[in-house]
């Protein structure tokens, strides 16, 4: 029987006291069946919408460029983080990313174009990020590859180290950051013996500069990718890079425990051919022990690669100090060489002869 006065439930129910009960029943609108498939048809709006705007977007790039610059300066990073998140659709989406290069002066450049004026012998796409543009141009990871005329990629938005995380190769071709270990450039038979010869000349000093460094770096070693640079610091493979480590630093909420060891491990490469290293190697010689100066000077070797290379200085008061030394240093020998240096003999035939007297105003005075 009913209670008089109540309104009849829309739910069907087994006894009077489920209706006065305080606990919900279970609609047939929003049992699990019917749930699963309100969600299986959520998920094919979802796949048709994506594709459709895969394909739009697909469009714009090779109708319109100037339109889908404009589109990409606006949601660029949304497409990267579908790179991060999508995996379906991440080669579809990898077509549709933008970056500077080392060739492509104040335009983007696509994956694909990069792959298209690829170089005879070039096989992998180097590509570099730092905090900006300016920075990453003037690395000294560059200089090799610069060198050998290969382009580099540009990345310098947080969100690009998050997507060329997951975009491992684009077309057969091997993504590899040009800051990292691993960097194996095509070199001619006689640069694989200059480089062979170089290390043996070398290890001495390499030895020497890990010892001063400490556990700052797990081995020196001599580079191949420097040209110009005398030395250069470089992360472990499948370690964070300069610039992700620079990334997680500036998060609020950072685990210090995570960045202990997930922080790339330093690697330091010198370049034999600079006349910095080659004098250090000089002195350093045959010796057992080192100078203070040379100390000094690894040390401050080992800080401003760290400043090249994107990274912070733990102690930069000490880095101060060190420059500061170094001037004193410089400043000092050129005042000892100021003070030797004898005074400058002035020539005979530029000294001016005393004037005769004129006799007649000597007859005068009488």
């Amino acid at each position: 029987p009913e209670v008089p006065g109540s309104a009849r439930s829309s739910c069907p129910s087994t006894s009077p006291s489920s209706r006065v009960s305080s606990t919900p029943t279970t609609c047939p609108s929003t049992s699990p069946a019917r749930r699963s498939s309100r969600t299986t048809i959520l998920s094919d709006i979802r796949k048709t919408l994506v594709k459709k705007c895969l394909t739009l977007f697909s469009d714009m790039a090779e109708e319109s460029p100037e339109d889908y610059k404009t589109f990409y300066e606006q949601f660029g990073r949304s497409l990267k983080l579908g790179i991060h998140e999508d995996a379906k659709n991440r080669k579809k989406l990898a077509k549709l990313l933008r970056f500077y290069s080392s060739k492509s002066g104040e335009e983007l450049v696509s994956l694909e174009e990069y792959v298209s004026r690829m170089p005879e012998g070039q096989q992998n796409i180097y590509y570099l990020t730092g905090e900006n543009k300016a920075q990453v141009e003037s690395s000294p990871h560059l200089e090799a590859l610069l060198k050998k005329g290969f382009e580099v990629l540009y990345m310098t938005e947080p969100i690009d180290e998050y997507a060329v995380q997951q975009l491992k190769e684009f077309e057969d071709h091997k993504l590899v950051c040009a800051s990292k270990e691993g960097l194996e450039l095509e070199e001619t038979e006689e640069e694989k013996a200059a480089l062979t010869a170089a290390k043996a000349d070398n290890a001495k000093l390499c030895k020497v500069i890990k010892d001063v460094l400490g556990d700052k770096v797990e081995k020196v070693e001599v580079s191949s990718r420097l040209v110009n640079s005398p030395c250069a610091l470089v992360t472990s493979e499948w370690g964070w890079s300069a610039n992700f480590e620079r990334i997680m630093k500036a998060q609020a909420l950072r685990d210090n425990t995570m960045m202990s060891y997930m922080a790339g491990k330093k690697s330091m490469e010198i370049n034999p051919d600079h006349t910095l290293v080659k004098a250090l190697r000089d002195q350093i010689g045959e010796g057992e022990t080192i100078t203070a100066v040379q100390t000094s000077l690894i040390q401050l070797l080992f800080d401003t690669a760290l400043l090249t290379g994107g990274f912070t200085i733990d102690d930069p008061v000490k880095f101060a100090g060190q420059v500061y030394k170094m001037l004193e240093t410089g400043l000092r020998v050129d005042a000892l060489e100021e003070a030797a240096a004898p005074e400058a003999v002035p020539d005979m035939e530029d000294v001016a002869e005393p004037e005769a007297e004129d006799e007649g105003s000597l007859e005068d005075i009488d």
